[in-house]
């Protein structure tokens, strides 16, 4: 079974007088251990599928189902679980909290779970190891560069062990050589951990290494290339 199943996705949005169809009947299965990419120019409905798949938002109309699970039944409870366990989130801004240091921050998901403080440690220790932020445990994101905070975000994402990870648009804000950096650490999770990976994305460095590309346009898809 498809990890994702989502099928005749429709989402309007009003902006003013204006209705704007963000998307417009969109099926899209996501395999376990792919490396996705949704690409398409801004207004193309990526970031709103991308929300729609991680149950940050709800579709007007259409099906969409999470390792089986169909979104639409479940109650707010139920969707905050499924995204505190399943699901782990990367975004453009971080989205880092200010006053905590990068451990902190990795571990927070950990707590709201739950998990003992031994192996709270444990595992987030070897996640900042992995991202490259050994020694760097104690600094608040006002110590870190841009990079090394998206690093942080990423640890934070993998921590509860999610069985996706969805991305918008993780590379945007840094410069070329962070960006392969940090792309080299998520296909090192991808590969390693056998985690799968669904990013919206600009940036032709995440089109490079996805192993398939999905282009949507005017909030359908246009094309789905596997490589």
């Amino acid at each position: 079974m498809p990890i994702v199943q989502v099928q005749d996705l429709t989402r309007t949005y009003t902006q003013g007088a204006l209705k704007v169809e963000a998307l417009r009947g969109v099926s899209l299965d996501i395999e376990a251990g792919e490396f996705t990419a949704l690409m398409g120019p801004s207004g193309s409905g990526k970031t709103t599928l991308l929300n729609q798949i991680g149950a940050l938002d709800l579709p007007d109309s259409g099906s969409i189902q999470i390792e089986g699970r169909e979104l639409a039944g479940m109650s707010k409870g139920e969707l905050a679980r499924l995204r505190l366990e399943r699901l782990g989130f990367v975004f453009q801004a971080y989205n880092l909290v200010p006053v905590l240091s990068a451990y902190e921050n990795a571990e927070f998901v950990l707590l709201l779970q739950g998990v003992a403080p031994n192996e709270r440690r444990s595992r987030v220790m070897s996640l900042l190891e992995s991202v490259g932020l050994k020694g760097m445990e104690d600094r608040r994101p006002a110590e870190l560069s841009g990079g090394q905070q998206q690093r942080v975000a990423v640890a934070r994402a993998m921590a509860a062990n999610p069985a996706l990870v969805l991305a918008d648009e993780p590379t945007a804000n840094l410069d070329s050589k962070t960006s392969e950096e940090l792309l080299d650490t998520m296909q090192a999770l991808n590969r390693d951990h056998g985690i799968t990976f669904l990013f919206a994305t600009h940036d032709p460095r995440v089109m490079e290494r996805a192993r398939r590309v999905v282009t949507l346009v005017d909030g359908k898809i246009d094309k789905d290339e596997r490589r």
